[in-house]
């Protein structure tokens, strides 16, 4: 038994501003929309350092950034709310969000990169790599060094975080240099920084891919492994609001890393209020897209049987993606001009009332669930080097054995 709290948070943009919230800072809008956050019952909320926002060239950090940051810092410890704060972002919702120093205008976008956006406009070209190119290292550098020295001793400080899901922003050449590029960012926090614990915002990929950021090697060098998992883009989840897949997913990140994990980042898109769940259908960045939205109700009963289950496996917590559906006036721009359904994955509406899944998260607070020896895991039987000469195969067959299936 342990008398750690379960961790329960989400995910934050702003439902008036989202990914421009640093650009367009409103101190108000943080303190009422934290407020919130800590009435629902949680008190981890992760905020991300939008790259182009906070480094304008690669050799400086952004004065105004630091002081919004000192802001939201101070809004949080006041409220008893503790901060995940993710450096290098980098991909968001669908883009991948550049600081104009780092573009290659005469070059094509990566590969599996579905929009660039830099300084506010789509731009049609590449950028370099952060895990190989010097300058992109040296500016990261300098963002930790800033950032991390200035605020180490903050009260509302929580975590320190490598990246949100940074393989879609750019992909390490090998698995070596994922895990060489994690050991000297880490190590440069530490030097700064002993006391929090670091994490890097791995997802789905990391566990079905060799990607280059590897499950195993990137929670070997940082304190906490974090996964972020959807069963409604997962074509073996045994249906879009499958509750076993996410608990699975925690539960196979600490088989192969042999550590707790947090659940960073799960949830899911609603339908409007009283409409059924339902199938869309639309164009996004060239390509037909079809997405899964869930009525409130049936996510709501979805978010009900989750939470338990990461209790069962043992997971160190639960944070949702994510606070906020954002308003109609935010549709014409990235990444809700696209991606439709990146409007409406939010604990409150646009118009900020809270949907029916925020009372689930209430209630399931109120019990002050601990974290838990793992009553459900994941029994690895293979080693972490031959899971990912063929991880998919392997997930797959891992996820039905722990359905019991196998």
């Amino acid at each position: 038994m342990t008398d750690q709290l379960f961790t329960l948070g989400v995910n934050y943009w702003p439902r008036r501003k989202a990914m421009f919230w640093w650009s367009d800072f409103d101190a108000g809008e943080v303190k009422e929309e934290f407020a919130i956050i800590k009435e629902v019952g949680m008190n981890l909320v992760r905020i991300f350092l939008l790259w182009e926002d906070w480094q304008p060239t690669p050799d400086t950090v952004s004065p105004q950034a630091l002081t919004h940051f000192e802001t939201v810092c101070q809004t949080a410890a006041d409220l008893g709310l503790s901060l995940d704060v993710t450096f290098f972002t980098g991909h968001m919702s669908g883009p991948s969000w550049t600081p104009p120093w780092m573009l290659y205008r005469d070059q094509p976008m990566p590969v599996g990169v579905r929009q660039v956006v830099s300084q506010g406009q789509i731009v049609d070209c590449g950028y370099a790599n952060p895990y190989t190119d010097p300058t992109v290292i040296a500016a990261s550098e300098l963002l930790l060094k800033t950032v991390v020295a200035r605020f180490k001793d903050h009260p509302a400080i929580g975590l320190w975080n490598l990246g949100n899901e940074p393989d879609l922003f750019a992909r390490p050449p090998d698995a070596a240099t994922g895990k060489a590029w994690v050991r000297r960012m880490t190590r440069l926090i530490r030097e700064l920084d002993p006391i929090h614990p670091i994490t890097c915002g791995l997802h789905l990929p990391s566990l079905t891919e060799d990607n280059g950021l590897r499950i195993h090697d990137v929670f070997g060098e940082v304190d906490v492994p974090v996964i972020h998992g959807y069963p409604m883009y997962t074509d073996w989840a045994k249906g879009p609001l499958d509750s076993d897949f996410v608990p699975f997913l925690c539960a196979l990140v600490t088989a192969l890393c042999g550590k707790p994990t947090l659940m960073e980042e799960f949830g899911g898109c609603t339908e409007a209020p009283g409409k059924p769940s339902s199938i869309w259908q639309w164009t996004a960045y060239g390509q037909p897209r079809e997405q899964f939205m869930a009525s409130e109700e049936d996510f709501a009963a979805y978010i009900a049987e989750v939470l338990p289950k990461l209790v069962e496996v043992g997971a160190l917590g639960a944070m949702l993606w994510c606070y906020a559906d954002y308003i109609p006036a935010l549709y014409d721009r990235p990444p809700c001009l696209e991606a439709r359904h990146e409007r409406f994955f939010g604990l409150v509406r646009p118009d900020g009332s809270l949907k029916p899944h925020a009372e689930v998260i209430k209630r399931f607070a109120v019990t002050r669930p601990k974290v838990q020896p793992a009553r459900r895991p994941v029994t690895l039987d293979i080693s972490s080097e031959v899971y990912y000469q063929d991880p998919l195969t392997h997930a797959i067959r891992l996820y039905r054995a722990f359905l019991g299936e196998a």
